[in-house]
C-alpha cells in the first residue's frame, strides 16, 4: 500500500511517497518558488536531485513531480497504479472538521469557505486537489486539517473577548494550527516514556519558521498559542505573534497603511527578523549574536522569554506539566535556543543536561535525572500522520 502525501503552500509543494508496509519513505521532495524561478529538490535512496524546472502553477508542479516518481533513471514506482491514495495537508478546517476525512465536492466547498481564514494555504490546497483529480483521476484522496486537533479546546478558551456577534457572523475565535505535528509528538513521547498518553500532561513546542505551543492533556489539545490565524502566539521567524491589538491601527494611521500592508508587515517583516533586522533564519541571527550584534541578542532573548512564558502559562489549563517536548526545525536543532528557554523555567525545577542537549535532530531526553519536569527533543513527522489517517479512511476504519 503506497500513499502519496502532499502539502501545497502558496508558492511551494512538499511531498512524500510512503510505503505503508513498514512506513518506509520511498521518495520525497520540495518544489520551491512556484510561479517564479521554480526548482525541485527530489530525494530517493539517499540521493538528492536538484532540478531547475520553472512552472507557473501547482498543477504543472505536480505533473513534473509525477514524472520524477516515474523517472527510469531513479524510479520510485513503475506506474501510477501503484499509488493507492493521496493525503493532503490542509491549513484550516474551521469548525467544519475535527478529524481527517475523504475528499468529495462538499469537503472542497467547506475548505474553500475557510479560505478567508487561511488565504495563503487553503486556496493552494484546493489547486493541488483539483490538479491531482485531473492527473490521477479516480484515486481516493483524504484531507488532514492542521486545525482539527484543536477542536477539543473548551469554548471559554477559544472565544475572544470581543462582541459575540463576530463569532456568530464570521467564526472569529481561536482555532490553532500545527495540529498534525502536535498530535504526532504527543503520541510518540508517550511511547518513549512508556506511559499511556491519557496519563500525561504535555507541552509541545513546535518551533520552526512558523511556531506554536500546545498544551496536551490526556492526548487532547486543551490550549494552543496560535489563534484565528497562524500569526498569533509566540514571535516567529517573520511573524509577530501576540501584540497590543491597538498597534496595527496605530501604525496604519501613522504610516498610511492598508489592511493588506499591515498584514504583510505582521506576517513577513516581524518576529525575530523584525527585531534583529538580520534574517528570517534563526541560525543567521545566532551567528550575528555570537559576533556581538545587540539587536540579534535582543531578538533571541525576546524569543526565548516568550516561549518560556507560554510553557509556564500552560500549567494552568492542565494543572501541572509532566513533560516538555521540542520539535520542528528550530526546536530539533538549535540547542542554544532550547537551553535559553529552559533556563527561564528553572524555578519550576527544569534542569537541562548540556551534553545531551547538544544532540541535534534526534529523539533524546535532554533533562537531567533531577529535573522535576522531563524535557525531550522529538522530531516531528506530520507526513506519516497524514498517511496513517489516509490509510484508515480508505480502508473504511473511521
Amino acid at each position: 500500500m503506497k500513499i502519496f502525501v502532499i502539502n501545497c503552500g502558496s508558492s511551494s509543494l512538499k511531498y512524500q511517497l510512503i510505503d505503508m508496509n513498514g512506513e518506509k519513505v520511498i521518495s520525497k521532495g520540495t518544489y520551491e518558488r512556484i510561479g517564479e524561478k521554480s526548482f525541485l529538490t527530489h530525494k530517493i535512496n539517499g540521493e538528492k536531485y536538484v532540478l531547475d524546472h520553472p512552472v507557473s502553477n501547482h498543477k504543472e508542479a505536480l505533473d513534473f513531480v509525477i514524472k520524477q516518481l516515474l523517472n527510469k533513471d531513479y524510479p520510485s514506482i513503475q506506474n501510477l497504479n501503484e499509488i493507492n491514495a493521496v493525503g493532503h495537508r490542509i491549513g484550516h478546517g474551521g469548525e467544519y472538521f475535527n478529524s481527517s476525512c475523504i475528499i468529495d465536492e462538499d469537503v472542497i466547498k467547506k475548505i474553500d469557505a475557510c479560505s478567508s481564514l487561511a488565504p495563503l494555504h487553503n486556496p493552494a490546497a484546493i489547486i493541488g486537489i483539483r490538479a491531482l483529480q485531473e492527473l490521477m483521476p479516480g484515486i481516493p484522496m483524504v484531507a488532514t486539517f492542521d486545525s482539527a486537533f484543536h477542536q477539543t479546546i473548551p469554548e471559554e478558551r477559544y472565544i475572544y473577548p470581543i462582541p459575540y456577534k463576530y463569532y456568530e457572523k464570521y467564526g472569529v475565535r481561536k482555532y490553532g494550527f500545527h495540529g498534525t505535528s502536535h498530535l504526532y509528538v504527543s503520541q510518540r513521547i508517550a511511547e518513549l516514556m512508556n506511559k499511556p498518553v491519557e496519563d500525561l500532561k504535555i507541552v509541545n513546542c513546535h518551533l520552526g519558521q512558523g511556531a506554536s505551543i500546545c498544551a496536551i492533556k490526556g492526548g487532547k489539545s486543551v490550549e494552543t498559542s496560535m489563534g484565528l490565524t497562524p500569526t498569533a502566539g509566540i514571535p516567529m521567524c517573520a511573524r509577530s505573534g501576540d501584540l497590543d491589538p491597538s498597534i496595527p491601527g496605530f501604525l496604519m494611521k501613522k504610516e498610511n497603511l492598508t489592511p493588506d500592508d499591515i498584514d504583510s508587515i505582521l506576517n513577513k517583516e516581524s518576529g525575530v527578523y523584525g527585531i534583529s533586522g538580520v534574517s528570517k533564519d534563526i541560525r543567521d541571527i545566532e551567528e550575528a549574536y555570537s559576533k556581538g550584534d545587540k539587536r540579534a541578542k535582543l531578538a533571541l532573548e525576546h524569543y526565548k522569554y516568550a516561549v518560556a512564558c507560554f510553557i509556564a502559562k500552560y500549567a494552568v489549563p492542565m494543572q501541572g506539566i509532566d513533560v516538555i517536548t521540542f520539535t520542528a526545525g528550530v526546536g530539533e536543532n538549535q540547542s542554544g535556543i532550547r537551553k535559553g528557554i529552559c533556563d527561564y523555567l528553572a524555578y519550576m525545577g527544569v534542569e537541562i543536561d548540556n551534553d545531551k542537549n547538544a544532540i541535534k535532530g534526534e529523539e533524546v531526553k535532554i533533562s537531567t535525572e533531577n529535573s522535576k519536569i522531563q524535557v525531550w527533543v522529538v522530531p516531528t513527522n506530520e507526513e506519516i500522520m497524514i498517511a496513517r489517517d489516509t490509510l484508515k479512511l480508505i480502508n473504511g476504519k473511521n
